[in-house]
């Protein structure tokens, strides 16, 4: 799937720089992005094959999560963010240079926030609910920061208030379900009984083990609560990631702001994005290596799928920064957040069977049709 999206993107990027040696286009609404025709449908078509990417990405990229055993999750971290800024780093030198400007790594600081909570998450309620309930607090923060034009965005105008008020209170409302359902989440068998890094003094005497880890140390009652306010942590640092980016470009046409000259375009902003994920998460594990005395807890089983974690978010980022180029951050947002949670319900309800029992699984799919139902009328009321 990853190479298949390679090669989209790469499809998908080469038609978006011809588009921009053209005359510059003006800004268009959503209205216009929906409604025109000829090379505005190609667009558009460009937009929503991006959009399903991104979904599919997003949905799968913590599946290796459930297949190793990750300990806290550290680790899994800094290996998935270094390979996110590889993705970056490539695709800034096949394309062009980055012209965006360096704030723009503040939004991948935030990021990388929120990420360290991801791997507990998802050990704790579940790879599907887990992104579920953050993707809708994500949704929830996007939707209202854009709306009413909080951390100095322009207010978001609507043509029909009354059907986005509605979106956004059935993304709510899915919410609050997803909190009634009960995930059955089982730790991973793995063979790998030894962290790589240990003080050899203590071979003998400890034999360290991944239960040591503080996320496999608590119980069950409270993994679900501290899983819950974890979930909706990282969803609205994920939600508010992207504000750098659209400030700096608010204000790049201001005279006397610091971002004058600044590029419009979205997708020069993604290595500048990356970095500050890489260099966020690089602190956060070097402290944590310092707060274990030296003594971090890494597991080798965890390298290559915390890579391809890293492939598939930095490969599903840059195909929601193309779809915003051709349609619109108001249109994209809900879609890919609902879609990419949904693919997740799939994994962890069909796949990993974390959803047990027929209430359960009635009120996860209503949940799940919910915030599916929102997200679409919060895109609608745009148009």
């Amino acid at each position: 799937m990853a190479l298949l999206a390679v090669v989209v993107l790469f499809v998908l990027r080469c038609s978006s720089t011809l588009i921009a040696e053209e005359p510059p286009r003006t800004s268009k609404s959503t209205y216009e992005v929906l409604s025109s025709n000829g090379a505005n449908t190609t667009d558009t078509t460009y937009g929503f094959v991006a959009c399903v990417f991104a979904m599919l990405l997003y949905g799968s990229n913590f599946v290796p999560v459930k297949t190793i055993d990750a300990g806290d999750g550290l680790f899994f971290q800094w290996v998935s963010c270094s390979a996110v800024w590889i993705v970056g780093l490539v695709a800034d030198i096949l394309f062009h240079p980055s012209r965006a400007h360096p704030a723009a790594m503040l939004g991948g600081a935030i990021w990388a926030t929120g990420n360290i909570t991801a791997v507990p998450v998802v050990k704790f309620i579940g790879l599907g609910l887990g992104v579920l309930i953050w993707g809708s607090s994500g949704l929830l923060f996007g939707w209202a920061s854009s709306r009413y034009g909080w951390f100095g965005l322009h207010p978001e105008e609507v043509s029909k208030p009354i059907l986005n008020y509605c979106g956004a209170g059935l993304c709510l409302l899915s919410a609050i379900i997803f909190f009634f359902v009960k995930s059955d989440v089982q730790k991973p068998q793995s063979t790998e009984s030894m962290p790589l890094l240990i003080d050899d003094r203590r071979l003998n005497s400890e034999s360290a083990s991944p239960s040591d880890s503080w996320v496999d140390t608590i119980s069950p009652r409270s993994k679900r609560v501290f899983g819950c306010i974890l979930a909706i942590f990282a969803g609205v640092l994920y939600g508010c990631s992207f504000v750098p980016i659209f400030y700096i470009k608010i204000h790049a046409t201001a005279n006397s702001s610091m971002f004058t000259g600044s590029s419009q375009n979205e997708i020069d902003y993604c290595f500048a994005h990356y970095s500050g994920i890489f260099l966020m998460s690089t602190v956060y594990f070097v402290a944590y290596c310092a707060a274990m005395k030296n003594r971090p807890r890494i597991y080798p089983r965890a390298i290559l799928p915390g890579f391809l974690s890293g492939l598939m978010w930095g490969l599903a980022t840059y195909a929601w920064l193309l779809a915003n180029f051709y349609l619109s951050a108001v249109i994209t947002f809900p879609i890919i957040n609902a879609g990419y949670g949904l693919v997740a319900a799939l994994w962890g309800s069909v796949v990993f069977k974390e959803i047990k029992g027929l209430g359960n699984l009635l009120m996860f799919a209503l949940a799940s049709c919910v915030v599916l139902a929102g997200s679409l009328l919060t895109a609608y009321s745009k148009i």
